[in-house]
């Protein structure tokens, strides 16, 4: 329940930064199921796949390309490995009553190719013309052999994705531009430090490509990629123009040369779940206190030091005594249309204060007998553990400057 506020706000933020902040970004919602010329056309079904190997000893299985030393089990350092053989990642379905191949479709392994194949509608229904882009979120479908790292590598995740057509001329200004710009949308946006992020540039490209970059992120398993910035050349509008003979769909005309042509596509590629768990990772943090509990020493705390427009609860609102229910659900009422409360009235005030931290509340409101004749309340930072006492009058407009 907490990562579905958690996941909705860095969506949403994605989706300001990238469409609604911008003139020349449109938004697509396409569809899930996919006709397979789509993937035809892509490659997918072809060439989407991994070379696999499996360990005969502990019965591990592994990507041939990621073994630490050819020919070595990671797990156990058995020799004893199996031929390496190609496991497609296309997860396929049936549409209609009858389950064979001339009724076969695809789940979308990417959500680029529908934009690919709704180019031309999206260009005449917004009247936009090149350079611009289109982007869009939504669930992506792979048969992993191999999930592993909780939500960082899954067969069912969301992905967020914008191509930008433009001039093949001008392809490489915007690869540069994109490719700050979804720096400064980690760093700025959704605030990583900068010493925990770095650039991987490929070295070997796929053949139609022209540039390819990833942004990083060092977790507690290694630096693993969270985005790819690409230039894609005309690969995908030549490929759906040759599958589809539909090139009035796929070019765009020139008034000047009088010339139709394939837009050059750059493409920013990330995934809503590998930067839900980056957040999580590096918000992560224990502190210790003195403690009177006869078998410790130390009390340990652990807290998310969440940035508080992606707390997934951003204000609690916590009564002294169950006889204050009335008045403290009052305050919460009072902001709930503005921000995301719980209210909690359940053990001792101090468990209650470690419950929050461990879900990254940054505020926490306390409402005690005493507010019933002052009318104030205490707010508790999260970060600092400092309180202080605010009326509940100014209690909305004291929140306000810090979410």
């Amino acid at each position: 329940p907490n990562g579905v506020p958690l996941r909705r706000a860095v969506e949403q933020a994605w989706w300001k930064y990238m469409v609604e902040d911008r003139d020349n970004v449109e938004g697509l919602d396409s569809t899930i199921i996919c006709h397979p010329e789509v993937w035809r056309a892509s490659g997918h079904i072809e060439q989407f796949s991994d070379t696999m190997t499996d360990c005969l000893e502990c019965k591990k299985r592994y990507r041939v390309d990621q073994l630490e030393q050819p020919g070595v089990c990671p797990a156990c350092g058995s020799t004893k490995l199996t031929e390496p053989r190609e496991f497609n990642l296309m997860m396929k379905t049936f549409v209609g009553p009858v389950f064979d191949e001339e009724h076969a479709a695809y789940l979308r392994a990417e959500t680029c190719q529908p934009i690919f194949v709704d180019f031309n509608t999206v260009r005449i229904a917004t009247r936009q013309k090149l350079p611009f882009g289109i982007a869009q979120t939504g669930k992506a479908f792979r048969n992993e052999i191999n999930p592993r790292f909780f939500t960082f590598r899954s067969r069912e995740f969301m992905q967020m994705e914008m191509e930008f057509f433009c001039r093949d001329s001008e392809a490489m200004d915007w690869f540069e531009y994109w490719r700050q710009e979804r720096w400064n949308f980690y760093t700025q946006v959704i605030g990583i430090p900068e010493s925990k992020l770095r650039l991987h540039w490929h070295e070997k490209l796929a053949h139609y490509a022209k540039a390819a970059v990833d942004i990083e992120f060092e977790f507690p398993f290694g630096w693993s990629e969270i985005e790819g910035i690409h230039h894609r050349g005309t690969w995908d509008m030549s490929r759906h123009c040759e599958f589809s003979r539909q090139e009035q769909d796929c070019k765009v005309f020139d008034q000047d040369t009088k010339e139709s042509f394939f837009p050059t596509v750059v493409e920013t590629s990330c995934g809503l779940d590998r930067i839900c768990l980056m957040l999580l990772c590096n918000a992560y943090d224990e502190d210790t206190a003195e403690t009177k509990k006869l078998d410790q020493d130390e009390d340990v705390r652990v807290v998310l030091h969440l940035p508080a427009r992606y707390a997934p609860v951003q204000i609690a609102v916590l009564p002294l005594s169950k006889k204050l229910e009335a008045p403290a659900a009052a305050v919460r009422k009072s902001l709930q249309q503005k921000y995301r409360t719980v209210y909690d009235d359940s053990g001792s005030i101090g468990k209650r204060y470690r419950r929050q931290d461990e879900i990254g509340t940054p505020f926490c409101v306390t409402y005690d007998f005493d507010s019933l004749q002052d009318q104030s309340v205490t707010v508790r930072d999260r970060d600092t553990m400092s309180q202080e006492r605010i009326p509940i009058s100014e209690l909305n407009a004291f929140l306000s400057e810090k979410i």
